[in-house]
């Protein structure tokens, strides 16, 4: 082997999808509904107190919503993944030869010919039957599985961190500038968020913030419009 060759870059990031979607959604999501929130009290010419103590039960609330559904959600599919795990074991059990040829056709459609795909599917099947046919029937990859205490914990703490953000800054905000600066600095925060996932993530750091301040922007504008209703 040629040690002069360069490898290529093999950082890849698929194993981070689980936790990564989490974190974002909660930070986002924290930031967007306090701020809007925020913004929606104070348009409607309540008090400070009143404008932080709505931000702080909306962040409670949040917090715990999001743990909740990311809990329930990722459940339905960590259950759904061990019926299909249970299924397979079934089926290698009752009808092996069936699911050796399965597997042949699998690697056959993958482009291999009828001796190696068959070869290949036989010396799987010797080595780990299960997680051949979990990974190339089913998709089910031990570093992608659902994980619902992983994925609630990490949505809680994102959201919670996400919100405190113009939480503070609606603390240290006098009432009559509140609402420019839980904007601006949410906008800031939001671009930065979009920037750092899809940097996490590999995608276009452009593309990932523009999403998430545009998105941001919409829902404070539509909650300061609300607020200006019940002024």
């Amino acid at each position: 082997m040629d040690n002069s060759i360069e490898a290529p870059n093999h950082l890849h990031r698929s194993h981070r999808v689980g936790w990564l979607r989490a974190a974002v959604m909660g930070a986002n999501d924290g930031i967007v509904s306090t701020a809007s929130l925020l913004i929606g009290v104070a348009a409607a010419a309540a008090s400070h107190n009143d404008i932080i103590l709505a931000g702080v039960a909306g962040l409670v609330a949040g917090a715990m919503s999001m743990a909740a559904g990311e809990y329930v959600s990722v459940s339905s599919q960590a259950d759904t993944e061990k019926a299909d795990i249970e299924l397979e074991k079934k089926h290698l059990e009752d009808h092996a030869e069936f699911e050796l040829l399965e597997l042949t056709q699998i690697y056959r459609d993958r482009g291999l010919d009828e001796k190696l795909a068959s070869e290949v599917a036989f010396q799987l099947m010797e080595h780990d039957a299960l997680g051949a046919h979990l990974r190339d029937e089913l998709g089910i990859h031990e570093r992608t599985n659902a994980q619902p205490l992983l994925a609630a914990v990490t949505s809680a703490a994102s959201f919670t961190v996400g919100a405190a953000l113009p939480l503070v800054i609606a603390y240290f905000s006098v009432v009559e500038n509140l609402i420019t600066w839980v904007a601006t600095s949410s906008l800031v925060f939001l671009l930065l968020l979009g920037t750092i996932a899809a940097k996490a993530g590999g995608a276009s750091k452009r593309k990932g913030a523009i999403r998430v301040v545009f998105w941001g922007a919409a829902a404070m504008f539509a909650t300061a419009m609300v607020g200006r209703l019940f002024q």
